[in-house]
């Protein structure tokens, strides 16, 4: 089977390795049960999914952390979460626009298992932010945003903390809609 040289590059990039005896050790987008790694999935996945150019990404995302603050402080249920909502609502039907229909959206144990954490030598773990796939990382980048950081990249206590922070953002959001699709007694 022929490889082209930009998916050859791609695989690199991704950390796929060729572990069939013609190739040892050569860059591909398979190994030898001619599945890829949890690495190079996210890294395919990521180029499958990232429609939007990177200032329209980063405005959206910035919008969205803002609505998901503002819900915080908010009670389920009461009026004032109503624009939160409505900011919320808006970006995920521009965010389907601009997404392919047959991307299934990453599960937050499959987004974990995609970020590499390396171990700095300043005895601190980091993860390195390109293996991050978009739309995360914009939306970790917007959640960090005032962080303190190695320049090699951000803390791997911060990534996990994010993706704490935002299963029970997704929570509370699911309650705010709940209670908005509740009838009122009065």
């Amino acid at each position: 089977m022929l490889h082209r040289a930009s998916d050859t590059k791609q695989a690199e990039r991704a950390g796929v390795r060729d572990a069939s005896p013609q190739g040892r050790d050569t860059p591909w987008r398979g190994s030898i049960h001619g599945s890829l790694t949890p690495q190079a999935a996210c890294h395919q996945r990521q180029q499958e999914v990232t429609h939007m150019p990177d200032d329209e990404l980063r405005e959206l995302e910035a919008k969205r952390r803002k609505a998901l603050w503002m819900l915080s402080s908010i009670s389920p249920g009461e009026s004032k979460a109503f624009d939160a909502l409505s900011i919320l609502d808006d970006l995920e039907l521009q965010e389907r626009k601009n997404s392919p229909h047959t991307v299934k959206a990453f599960e937050l144990n499959q987004l974990r298992d995609c970020v590499t954490v390396q171990h700095h030598h300043s005895g601190i773990d980091i993860i390195l932010e390109q293996t991050i796939p978009q739309p995360w990382r914009e939306r970790f980048n917007q959640a960090s945003i005032g962080s303190t950081r190695l320049l090699d990249g951000p803390y791997a206590s911060d990534w996990y903390k994010f993706l704490a922070c935002w299963q029970s953002e997704m929570q509370n959001l699911k309650a705010h809609r709940a209670a908005c699709s509740e009838p009122k007694l009065d």
